[in-house]
């Protein structure tokens, strides 16, 4: 018997999704659980696998089409590729932004008019991603002719988009609006580029939904909350030294790589217990004290920006932060968040420093009363002073870490009384790392 395809409940204010991407066409045989087709909510963008292994006989809605929970969007059953039926148009209608969500949801940007070319069917065996073979498709490309230049020989976006600036000899340009893919392979959190996408000078193209979601909770935390930032310079030296020691044995231990996350999560946990305020949130004209710390990790997409949550970081160790930092940046770039995973944030942490800035002067994600920005950790001269009050200057490693908090609920001498605490903590850095 065929069995339907349904669009998925993603969660339980979850009630309607937008098929961003098929990754089967009519008569491609599927496994059960291989990942079928991309969907976009309100929430978060996810990777759909079949339900059943047999041929994917029909695809009743089209990409860019929203429909309702549990309604059916495909079938997939016993046949061949002759008997497939061809996707049935499906107006797209608009999803209601949901002002309340707490974190921007990672939406897939609107797809480029697909050019209609010859090369798929030699592309089809060529070793790369989804999304570069969308890449390739929307400019043309063979793939089959590219010298992958990634592991084992696979095509990275990088390759596609070198190959169409040698053939039409102009190189891409960033103009800030949003296109498919940026133009550098990622790869790890502190590794990603931030270089700006692939356009064509002069070329109009639409927002994606995330982009207008994201502009839309930018604007309204702007006008809910009184942004104000302060900055400090915190000396990272004795924790760039120890993670240099024992980042090797840290990996071959535990599987994880050492990162400097966990150190910013960890001091701003500490700051947070003294100063309770900053992990607060405004609820009418009463303030909602969080009884534990639901850290919130920004994390850089291709496509976009999204805020997984740590729930409960208060009540993990070292280790244990390194651990769920990890899992939810992975899951968050491999599609794989679930709505709940972007939901409770009462303190938000976002790194600017990874592709290089200095500082950052983040917007507030709300409904958090604060959020931290850690700028990139660089080596400065700095004075010291030793116990008998002589001074020197050194060569230290340095970070910059901004506080932007709401000021109708946090005044300037405890948010900076509050940094002092995150300054103190990692230039003292005592707790067992593991």
């Amino acid at each position: 018997m065929p069995t339907d395809v349904v669009m998925p409940q993603m969660g339980e204010s979850i009630f309607e999704g937008t098929i961003t991407k098929w990754l089967k066409k009519p008569g491609d045989k599927v496994q059960r659980d291989e990942p079928l087709f991309e969907i976009s909510t309100d929430k978060v963008d996810a990777e759909i696998p079949a339900p059943a292994t047999g041929i994917l006989q029909e695809i009743k809605v089209s990409e860019g089409s929203t429909v309702q929970v549990n309604a059916v969007v495909g079938v997939i059953g016993e046949g061949n590729a002759a008997s497939a039926a061809p996707a049935k148009a499906v107006a797209p209608t608009p999803a209601p932004a949901k002002a309340e969500t707490p974190a921007p949801p990672p939406t897939p940007v609107a797809s480029a008019p697909t050019v209609a070319s010859n090369s798929d069917d030699d592309s089809s065996d060529v070793r790369s991603s989804p999304l570069v073979r969308k890449l390739a498709r929307e400019h043309n490309v063979d793939l089959a002719k590219l010298s992958g230049t990634g592991t084992s020989g696979r095509v990275t976006k990088q390759d596609v988009l070198d190959f169409v600036e040698r053939r039409t000899g102009t190189a891409s340009v960033g103009t800030g609006i949003p296109a498919s893919l940026p133009r550098a392979e990622s790869r790890g959190p502190a590794e990603r580029s931030s270089a700006a996408p692939a356009v064509i000078p002069g070329d109009l193209v639409p927002m994606s939904n995330m982009r207008k979601i994201i502009a839309q909770r930018m604007i309204e935390s702007r006008r809910t909350s009184a942004h104000v930032h302060c900055m400090f310079e915190v000396d990272m030296t004795r924790i760039v030294n120890l993670r240099n020691k024992l980042k090797n044995g840290f990996e071959q231990r535990h599987g994880a790589r050492l990162t400097f996350m966990p150190f910013f999560v960890r001091a701003a946990i500490i700051a947070l217990q003294q100063y309770p305020i900053v992990n607060a949130s405004l609820e009418g004209d009463s303030v909602r004290y969080h009884q534990h710390v639901n850290a919130g990790i920004a994390v850089a997409l291709d496509w976009g920006l999204i805020v997984p949550v740590l729930k409960n970081a208060d009540e993990l160790n070292f280790l244990g932060l390194q651990r769920g930092i990890t899992d939810l940046g992975e899951r968050a770039r491999s599609k794989k968040l679930m709505p709940a995973d972007v939901e409770g944030a009462t303190f938000t942490i976002t790194n600017p420093g990874q592709f290089g800035a200095v500082f950052g002067l983040p917007i507030i994600n709300q409904p958090n009363a604060a959020i931290m920005g850690v700028g990139g950790i660089t080596k400065q001269p700095m004075v010291l002073t030793d116990k008998d009050g002589a001074d020197s200057i050194a060569i230290r490693s340095v970070v910059h870490l901004t506080l932007g908090y709401d000021h109708r609920i946090i005044d300037g001498a405890l948010a900076d009384q509050f940094m002092v605490v995150v300054k103190k903590t990692l230039e003292t850095w005592s707790e067992e790392v593991g």
